[in-house]
Parts: structure tokens; sequence; C-alpha cells
């Protein structure tokens, strides 16, 4: 089996340690592939080189036109390729085939829109008092580290790639360990278009020691992380020494809060939908369902009935709606978060257990008689358990949704569109939704409140997180300060 290499500086390399990965199959624990390892060496070469191509060999000073081709051909060779894509990241990440489509057709959709969005005007002029054009222009951050998770390998990765390339910065990628070979797939195609060596850069390896050295080099100008939140916590920490600019996409607790008015049959498929779909691994998941005390008894019960219906399977059979969770360590967290909640008091209605055989995969789990104080409630599981609160009045709906650190995402349902919209804005999260869940859009922001990060991905936001604006005043009329001469 050949060993897939890292690409640094336009050259693919294997990791100076001589070190090796094998890369797991989570639904058979078979070996599919074996990547390279790099260690803090390998990092400070691919930054080194970002930031040689961006100040020294002319990236700056690059064309939105040209950067703009750029990704519009890496877009249409993604295309071509996508079902290539579509496999290898369910062969990989372990998610249905069918999410996995839809994930590399967002990608392509990503380098598209920021294609264009690399072309359109920015900056400003204003007036001020005095003989003096003053102006703002938006330039490039520099050199910047995007640090990518497992549970969605390529279009996490594809969406700041897309961002950063487009407002004229350069890149190193740490992609997630257990999860790299769409990525690494990716820059094969990169690696084929005109991209100068150093502008784009792709390391391999252990976030302790890669994610470390990006945080404290003084050569990195801006990390754009999406992960847990402890990492993000530490990241910051490091990061702060040297002021780096940073984008920080951390976890959720989210609240999908339905109202006794909601269309039913709806709200519970996407009760169902919100927690279950990509085996739960979601930073947004909608993991905590508050019930209205009137529906609660009826909508649980249909839960238990509808639950039933997920097919479990490998992500590659194209009926499965759950595959396995991504590697064996998350698994075992998984399991014993279900170990947890039942110490806890609350009650395990189904679910939550191994199944038998091959592969990493778990029963869907749902837990009731919770109480906000519990550590299934209050932390992230990232996996397939749904647990669940009733309320009985508006208000006490709106405490229990804010009632964790996390502020990422939120859902409502209800045929009263005042209320949807009154309950919406006093849930401090960053992605809502009414009548709906998990509905993504690359014009629209993505981020969180609170301990759910710092900054944005996607949209226009996104693309300003690669930014920097610069004030510019000239004078008019080139005349003395009159400072000297009062």
């Amino acid at each position: 089996m050949d060993i897939k290499n890292m690409y640094i500086d336009g050259k693919w390399v294997l990791g100076s340690g001589g070190r090796t990965r094998k890369i797991i199959n989570p639904a058979t624990e078979e070996v599919i592939s074996i990547v390279t390892e790099g260690n803090v060496d390998d990092i400070k070469l691919a930054i080194v080189a970002a930031h040689r191509a961006f100040y020294e060999d002319g990236w700056i000073e690059s064309k939105a036109r040209y950067r703009s081709e750029l990704l519009l051909r890496l877009a249409s060779k993604l295309e071509e390729a996508s079902e290539e894509f579509a496999i290898l990241e369910t062969l990989n990440n372990g998610k249905p085939i069918n999410e996995s489509r839809f994930d590399v057709i967002d990608a392509v959709n990503q380098f598209r829109y920021y294609a264009g969005l690399a072309t359109k005007p920015h900056g400003q002029v204003y007036d001020v008092p005095d003989d003096v054009q003053a102006m703002v222009v938006i330039e490039a951050i520099g050199v910047v580290a995007l640090i990518t998770p497992w549970n969605y390998p390529l279009v996490m990765a594809t969406q700041k790639i897309a961002a950063a390339i487009a407002a004229g910065c350069t890149v190193v990628v740490k992609p997630a360990s257990v999860t790299p070979l769409t990525v690494i797939k990716l820059f094969e195609l990169i690696d084929q278009l005109d991209f100068p060596n150093g502008v784009i850069n792709l390391v391999l390896g252990p976030g302790a020691t890669i994610g470390n050295e990006i945080s404290v080099n003084p050569l990195v100008d801006k990390i754009s992380f999406t992960g847990g939140t402890e990492t993000g916590i530490e990241i910051a920490q490091k990061a702060a020494h040297t002021m780096k600019r940073l984008s920080l996409e951390l976890g959720g607790k989210s609240p999908l809060v339905v109202f006794e008015d909601a269309d039913f049959d709806v709200a519970v498929e996407y009760a169902l939908f919100a927690v279950f779909a990509n085996q739960g691994q979601v930073c947004s998941a909608g993991s905590r369902l508050i019930v209205q005390e009137s529906l609660y008894e009826r909508f649980v019960a249909e839960l238990l009935l509808q639950v039933k219906k997920i097919k479990i399977g490998p992500g590659i059979e194209e009926d499965t709606l759950m595959g396995p969770l991504v590697s064996e360590n998350q698994l075992k967290n998984v399991l014993g978060y279900v170990d947890i909640g039942s110490n806890e008091g609350a009650t395990l209605l189904c679910g939550g257990k191994q199944i038998e055989g091959k592969g990493y995969f778990i029963e869907p789990a749902i837990f009731t008689d919770t109480t906000p104080d519990m550590r299934i409630v209050q932390e992230e599981i990232f996996g397939p358990i749904l647990v669940i609160q009733k309320f009985s009045t508006e208000e006490e709906a709106i405490r229990l949704a804010n009632g964790t650190k996390f502020g990422l995402a939120a859902g409502v349902f209800t045929n009263d569109s005042a209320k949807g919209m009154r309950v919406i804005r006093k849930i401090r999260a960053g992605i809502t939704w009414i009548n709906t869940y998990h509905n993504t859009y690359n014009e629209a922001p993505w981020g969180g409140f609170k301990m759910s990060g710092i900054g944005r991905d996607l949209g226009t936001y996104g693309f300003q997180q690669f930014l920097e604006p610069k004030q510019i005043n000239i004078k008019l009329n080139v005349t003395p300060a009159g400072w000297l001469s009062q």
C-alpha cells in the first residue's frame, strides 16, 4: 500500500521523522490507506514556505481575477471527480454516501462562491473635515493556518481554503489525523493548477504537536480552527503571545424547542434528523430536545416508534441513514456517556448499545427524566444521543434553551410565526432555524455565541475573517502642518 504524502512548497514530501499512520474504515475496521506523519520540523517548513510566498514571492500582490480563476478551475476539477470524492469520504469517515455526495457538491459551490466574491468591490471612501481624501482598503491578513475536523473532512476544509485564497492569503492546512484522505485528494487537484510554490500547503500529523507549533509560531498571522472547545481555548491562550487573528468554531449542545402548536409529524422527523444525522457527529446537532409539557407523552411515544426506521449500516450502502462512529476512541467516548446518563438517574428509553460485529456502530439512544445539571445535558457528546427536557411556558423554554455554556445552534418548532421569531431571537445562538433544522448555506455565516467560538466561517462574514482594513489618508494640497509655527 503506497504511502500518501504531504504537500509543502509545491512538492509532495514524506514526513521528516519517517513515521506513518494507518487510516481505518470505521465500518469494517480495515486499513484503507497509510499516510505520512509530520512533525514540528515539517510544519515549520510549511509555514516558512507560506510566509515566503506571501511576503517575498509576490502573492501579496496577486490579482483577484487570477485567484478567482484558480478557484473556478479547482471547482470544476472537484465536480468532475465528485463521486470518487464522495466514496472516499464515506470510506474514511463512515457517513452515509448520500451525505458525502451533498458535502462534495457543497465544496464545489464554496469554491465558486468565493471565486465570485474575490473580484467584488470592497473598501470605502469617506468625507472628512479637511482637504484630505480618506479611504479604507482591505488587505489579506497574510499566512493563515487552517485546522479542520474529522466530522466533515472535505467541506470544512474547502470553506476555509476557498475564503482564504479568495482573500489573497497563503495557506497551511492541517486536517484531522483520522480523516485526511479527501483533503489529500483535493491537493492532488490543486497540484494540477498554477498555484505558485508555497501558496497552499498540506501538513499531516497529530494536533498536539502540529497544532501547538501553529499556535506559537510568529510567522502565522491567523488561525482558523474548527473543533472541540477545550482545544480551541488552548489555541487561543498560546496564540495570544503573538496576537494572531483567530476564528474558532467550537462545540455545541444545541436545543430544539417544540411547542404544542407545532406540526406534529414534521417536528418528530426533524427531532430525529437533528441529532442522528451524521451519527450525531455534528457540532450543531440538536442534541437537547425541549418539548412542551402538554405534548410531551405523545411526542416521546412517537419518537420511539420512528427511531426504529433509522437504517444503520455501512455508509457505502445507499439506504443507510446512520453509519458508524468515526473511530474506536469516539465509540468508547459515546458509550461512556450512555453510562454517565444512566448513573446520573436519567432513563434510557432505547439504544445506547454497541452493535455486534465489525465496525464502530452504536444504536441511537434517547434519554428522558433529565435535569439541567446532568452531564449528558450540559456536555457535548458528539454522538447519537438525544436528551429530552420538558417545559410549560415560553419563558421556561427559553431558559432551558439557554441553559448551557454553548451557543452554536438552535431550532424552534411552532405554527405561530410571531412566537417562533420571538423565541428564536431570545435564544443565544449563532445558527438558528424555525420549523426546520440543519439547513446550511454557503452565503450565510456559520459560528456561535458564548463558548461555541469566535468569528464566523462562510458568507461575506467568513471572507472578512481573512482580511484586514487599512485606513489611508491623502493630503490633497501639500502644505505645511503649521505645528512648528504656532
